[in-house]
């Protein structure tokens, strides 16, 4: 099969959708040398280019190639550019992630990759003329893929629950880690990146996006509540891009309890740097009200890191009983669940050792394998 993929947001800092496309994209690469791989993506600097390809680890795989094609914007490119060059050099299959191509021959199957739809869920939080275009484009872009992939079970139910499409259409595929969570973290990885990100010595950590869905006041609040020399001794880190509809209430939470010395927020953290800023926090919050998956609750168990975490399905489907889990709604209940991993050295090991059983369950190459499984049948 000729197989073409969207890898636009690789090397956009993008968190998790770049994650997302960047170890399927590798991990295809790994294990199928039959089928033809093309890769889209509007930069065009040779420079990036081949830092990708290197990246990717396709610099001497014959059956991938990257196609740079150049546009205006991100809308002309899949509305415009993309179609005609898919008009002119055909592939049998297209994987892209949410928005589809719609004028493309019909004999070109699309897939579609849903990370979560939180903008139908929790629209409030999304910006206006964001919405606008997902709620005018998200039922055509459904309306014409061959199959919608969820990447989790729980966010394909959720695909189901808000838009007119049939069962069959809508498949899922679990998210997994980077082969740089599963590689040995030493010391001095663990001191740079502290220096880099001019990190506290204890702290307790979240990393991802710092929208309003992720309920981070609440997780400010939680440690607001702790006592004073807990606060005195260990700091809270919000890691993660001030970018696209960013949180003003973290801002607003941290200034009403007067921790402007104690919240760090050292903004976008490289996937090469991760592993090493989990390794160097004391315990992993996720507050988040929803996900699709929960991909930072997956790397903090894979390193064995204590883990707490919104009592949601998604975190649920990924952590099994390996974490701590606490309602979202109530800060007092967080808060109890800080002060109770924090002073607990024997519950640390105990979720440690579960966390890293129930962490093996989640591979790429596993996920890949039922990808081409996708593929092949809509090609039969």
């Amino acid at each position: 099969m000729k197989i073409g993929i969207d890898i636009r947001n690789i090397g956009k800092k993008r968190t998790g959708d770049e994650v997302v496309f960047f170890n399927l994209t590798k991990n295809l690469a790994q294990i199928d040398a039959q089928n033809e791989y093309f890769l889209y993506t509007d930069l065009t600097d040779p420079v990036v280019l081949k830092e990708i390809t290197e990246r990717l680890e396709i610099q001497d795989k014959r059956n991938f190639q990257i196609i740079s094609l150049k546009t205006k914007n991100r809308f002309t490119w899949n509305f415009w550019t993309l179609q005609k060059y898919l008009r002119a050099h055909p592939v049998d299959v297209y994987l892209t992630q949410y928005i589809t191509p719609f004028f493309v021959p019909t004999k070109i199957k699309i897939l579609t990759i849903i990370h979560d739809i939180s903008f139908k869920v929790y629209a409030k939080y999304i910006k206006f003329s964001d919405l606008f275009f997902l709620k005018i484009l998200m039922p055509l872009s459904f309306r014409r893929a061959d199959k919608i992939i969820g990447v989790s079970d729980f966010t394909a139910q959720e695909i189901l629950k808000y838009y007119n499409v049939a069962e069959d259409k809508v498949t899922w595929i679990h998210n997994a880690v980077g082969d740089n969570f599963l590689a040995e973290i030493s010391e001095t990885q663990v001191a740079d990146v502290k220096k880099k990100y001019n990190l506290p010595e204890k702290f307790i950590l979240y990393v991802g996006t710092l929208q309003p869905r992720k309920n981070l006041p609440t997780l400010i609040e939680a440690y607001a509540k702790l006592p004073t020399e807990t606060q005195a001794a260990i700091k809270l880190v919000l890691a993660g891009g001030r970018g696209h509809n960013y949180d003003t209430n973290i801002d607003k939470t941290i200034a009403k309890h007067s921790l402007q010395n104690n919240v760090f927020l050292p903004g976008f953290i490289s996937e090469d740097d991760k592993p090493g800023i989990f390794k160097s926090s004391l315990l992993f919050c996720n507050p988040s009200f929803y996900e699709g998956f929960g991909i930072t609750v997956l790397e903090a168990m894979t390193l064995g890191m204590p883990v707490i975490a919104s009592d949601i399905p998604p975190h649920r489907e990924v952590a099994g009983d390996s974490i701590v889990f606490f309602n979202p709604e109530r800060s007092a209940d967080l808060t109890d669940r800080l002060n109770n991993v924090i002073n607990d050295t024997v519950m640390h090991a105990n979720l440690a050792q579960k966390e890293l059983i129930q962490a093996k369950n989640f591979l790429w190459k596993n996920t890949v394998r039922k990808l081409l499984e996708i593929f092949n049948n809509l090609n039969d």
